[in-house]
C-alpha cells in the first residue's frame, strides 16, 4: 500500500497513519504536485465560491447586522483551528501516535472548513424550512448538502458539474450521518444522506458490506471516522461557547435573564458553578478571555482509543476513535442549553425564522410555478445556467433538487435582494444583477 509523505521539521517523512486507500479520489484522478492529497483538499475548499459565500450566511444572528457577530465563515475558521489543535495535542500525548504515525492536521482542517458548506441562508431557520419544503422530494439536510457540493456541484463548468474530486478521507470526514433518506421507516426531517448519494457512501466504504445491525436505529449515523469525530467535537466546542459570547454582546444574554432562566431550569451544582463563572466573566468584561481558556480545556480533554469494527482493518481512521472527557462534554451541553433556551427560542429570533420561512416558501413556489408547473406565463427567475440544468432534469424530484440547490446556495443578502426584486414594487432595476 502506497503511504503518504509529509514534510516534518524540514525532512520528508512518511505518515503511516494513511495510505493510498485514504487518499484515493472520488470521480476521477487528480494531478499531483508539491502538495499532498489532503493539502489539495484544503486548498480547493478555501478557493471555492461556496466557501466565500459563508461570510454572508447566518451563524446565529443575521450576517451584516454587526461586524463582530460570527458568520458561518468565521465559525468554520474557528472550528478548523480547534480541530487542528486537537490533532497537535493528541500527537504530543505519545503512543499510539508518533512523528511518522499521526492524524493529519491538513485533513482535519479541510474537513472543518468544509463542514458547513451546504448550510442555507438564515441559519438553522433556513435549514428547517428547506427540510419541510423538500420532504416530498428526498429531503434537505445540511451535511448531505455539503457532500453534494463536494462531489457534484463545486467548481461547476458550463457543461454541468464535476465536484472537487475529494479524497475518500475528506468525504468520510464530512459524513456525520450515513443513513439514507429511504432507510428510515418514516420520512426523517434531519440527519440523513440523500438517496442518490448511496454511491458516495459505497465509495467511502469501498464496497464493504455494512453489517445488518448497523441499520438498526441510528447506529449507522453514529459511525464516524476519527477525523469526523474531531470535526464534530471542534464544531461543538466552537459554537457552544461562541454563541454565548455573541449572545452577551448582542444583549440576548444578561445576568438578569440567566438568573431568571436558572430559577426555572434548576441546574445542578456543576451548572450553578458554570453560571457563577459566567457572571464573573461578564462583570469583569473578560468573557472572550475566559471562554478562550475553556476552549483550551476542551482541546486537552481529548484522547484516542482503539476500536474494532467492519472498517478498522481497512484504515486507521476506523481503528481509532476520539474520546472526550465527560466533564467537557457536559459543559458544552450546558452552554448549548443556555443558548438554545435564551437565544434560539427568543421572540426576536423566532420572528426572524418566520420571515425566513416566508421568503424561502415564496421563492420556492415562484420557481416551481414557472419552471415545473409552467402556467400560462413563464417568468425566468433562475440564473440561465441553473435554469438550463433544471430543464434538463427528467423528473419532478430532480427539478425540485435543482431549485433547492439554488436556494440553499444563496447568501442572506442575495436571497433578500432576490425576494425584494420579485415582490417589492419599489425595489430593483435592470442593472441590479444579484
Amino acid at each position: 500500500m502506497r503511504l503518504l509523505c509529509f514534510s516534518w521539521r524540514g525532512k520528508e517523512m512518511t505518515n503511516h497513519f494513511y495510505g493510498s486507500y485514504d487518499s484515493e479520489t472520488f470521480n476521477g484522478i487528480r494531478k499531483t504536485d508539491y502538495r499532498n492529497a489532503f493539502q489539495v483538499d484544503r486548498d480547493r475548499i478555501i478557493h471555492a465560491q461556496a466557501f466565500r459565500k459563508l461570510q454572508s450566511k447566518t451563524q446565529v444572528f443575521l450576517s451584516g447586522e454587526y461586524d463582530f457577530y460570527r458568520t458561518r465563515l468565521t465559525h468554520s475558521i474557528e472550528a478548523a483551528q480547534i480541530g487542528r489543535s486537537i490533532c497537535q495535542f493528541l500527537r504530543t500525548q505519545g503512543a499510539p501516535l508518533r512523528d511518522d504515525f499521526h492524524i493529519d492536521g491538513d485533513l482535519v482542517e479541510a474537513i472543518c472548513l468544509a463542514h458547513d458548506l451546504g448550510h442555507p441562508p438564515f441559519g438553522h431557520s433556513g435549514e428547517r424550512t428547506l427540510q419541510e419544503i423538500m420532504l416530498p422530494w428526498g429531503g434537505f439536510e445540511g451535511n448531505a448538502q455539503t457532500l453534494h457540493l463536494l462531489t457534484d456541484t463545486l467548481y461547476q463548468d458550463a457543461a454541468g458539474e464535476r465536484g472537487m474530486q475529494p479524497t475518500r478521507a475528506l468525504l468520510d470526514g464530512v459524513l456525520k450521518y450515513k443513513k439514507l433518506f429511504r432507510e428510515f421507516s418514516t420520512p426523517p426531517n434531519n440527519h440523513f444522506l440523500y438517496d442518490p448519494q448511496e454511491p458516495v457512501r459505497r465509495f467511502v466504504f469501498e464496497g464493504a458490506a455494512i453489517p445488518a445491525e448497523f441499520h438498526e436505529g441510528l447506529r449507522l449515523n453514529a459511525f464516524k471516522s476519527v477525523e469526523c469525530q474531531i470535526m464534530d467535537w471542534a464544531d461543538d466546542a466552537a459554537y457552544s461557547l461562541n454563541d454565548i459570547v455573541d449572545g452577551v454582546k448582542a444583549g440576548f444574554l444578561s445576568i438578569e435573564k440567566i438568573e431568571a432562566w436558572a430559577a426555572i431550569a434548576k441546574p445542578d451544582s456543576e451548572g450553578l458553578n458554570l453560571i457563577k463563572e459566567l457572571f464573573e466573566a461578564i462583570r469583569g468584561d473578560r468573557l472572550d478571555y475566559v471562554f478562550s481558556q475553556r476552549i483550551g480545556f476542551f482541546i486537552r480533554s481529548c484522547r484516542l482509543r482503539e476500536r474494532e469494527n467492519f472498517m478498522s482493518a481497512a484504515t486507521h481512521r476506523y481503528r481509532f476513535e476520539l474520546s472526550v472527557a465527560p466533564e467537557a462534554e457536559a459543559q458544552a451541553l450546558f452552554f448549548k442549553r443556555i443558548a438554545n433556551d435564551l437565544i434560539f427560542e427568543s421572540p426576536q429570533l423566532q420572528q426572524m425564522e418566520h420571515k425566513a420561512r416566508k421568503i424561502l416558501f415564496d421563492l420556492w413556489h415562484s420557481c416551481w410555478h414557472n419552471y415545473v408547473e409552467k402556467g400560462p406565463r413563464v417568468v425566468r427567475i433562475l440564473p440561465p445556467r441553473v435554469g438550463a440544468l433544471l430543464e434538463a432534469e427528467a423528473t419532478a424530484a430532480g427539478k425540485a433538487r435543482r431549485i433547492c440547490d439554488w436556494l440553499s446556495g444563496l447568501t442572506d443578502g442575495m436571497i433578500a435582494r432576490t425576494y425584494r426584486r420579485l415582490f417589492d414594487p419599489d425595489f430593483g432595476s435592470i442593472r441590479d444583477l444579484s
